[in-house]
């Protein structure tokens, strides 16, 4: 056996644990890639009718790889609303930060939110599947969207941005329901989750909730700069904790 020592400065556990995060990596990487394209089959055909053949398939991985991830096709659409949910979450914290108002914040959380679902095939499927059959992910996004909005009137309550006579808890319930609907109606129609919809919905409740001196500093169509950027962000890291949509 060769036991002449390596090069100067490098040791063999340097060499195994290269080994062990590229293992891991990889692993990482088809995961990932797994969870994709289980979203994409579960878009285009549905739960029931999506096959776990087409998703490795899809993935470019074996039928084993797959089961090594993921022993059934619950376990994997669970793993998809759980990634959808990281995601809006992200989406969330990050128009938080920078959105001037809590009003704002609402207006560029639902932009952004459609945005997200137009766009990434993660999100959408996790989405419909949280709306639909629950698969142990623990999640209900419609009530976190619910207390998003409730969390954000209240906040412009307290900010003297609302009209006194203004009953929050139905305008929570009125601005749910819309949004909501929205992305149940752009299943078959993607323009109602398309900027124009969502700034006439903005356009018709702000003059019923927003005071004459805030009216004029909201933009029903969004903050450009900060609806672009919220999903930039977007993917945590796997192991992140999840937090309330409301950030």
């Amino acid at each position: 056996m060769d036991r002449r020592p390596g090069p100067p400065g490098h040791h063999p556990a340097d060499g195994r644990r290269e080994y062990a995060v590229t293992k891991q990596e990889r692993a990482m990487n088809t995961r990932h890639a797994l969870i994709r394209s289980a979203a994409q089959a579960f878009d285009q055909h549905g739960y029931t009718r999506a096959k776990l053949a087409g998703i490795s398939a899809g993935a470019g991985v074996s039928p084993g790889a797959l089961h090594f991830h993921f022993d059934t096709k619950s376990a994997m659409a669970a793993a998809v609303e759980t990634e959808a949910a990281r995601i809006l979450h992200a989406v969330a914290r990050n128009v938080r930060r920078k959105s001037p108002g809590p009003l704002q914040a609402l207006i560029d959380s639902s932009h952004a939110f459609a945005q997200q679902l137009s766009r990434d095939v993660v999100v959408r499927a996790g989405f419909h599947l949280n709306c639909g059959t629950a698969h142990s992910a623990g999640l209900n996004l419609r009530q976190e969207w619910l207390e998003c909005v409730r969390e954000a009137l209240d906040r412009a309550a307290k900010e003297g941005a609302t009209l006194e006579e203004l009953r929050r808890e139905e305008m929570t319930a009125t601005i749910t329901a819309a949004t909501v609907g929205f992305e149940t109606l752009a299943r078959r129609d993607p323009n109602w989750l398309s900027r124009h919809a969502l700034t006439g919905l903005w356009r018709a409740l702000l003059p019923q909730l927003a005071t004459a001196g805030t009216l004029p500093r909201l933009q029903p169509a969004g903050t450009e700069a900060v609806v672009n950027a919220a999903g930039h962000d977007a993917a945590p890291a796997p192991d992140a904790v999840l937090t309330p949509l409301r950030g």
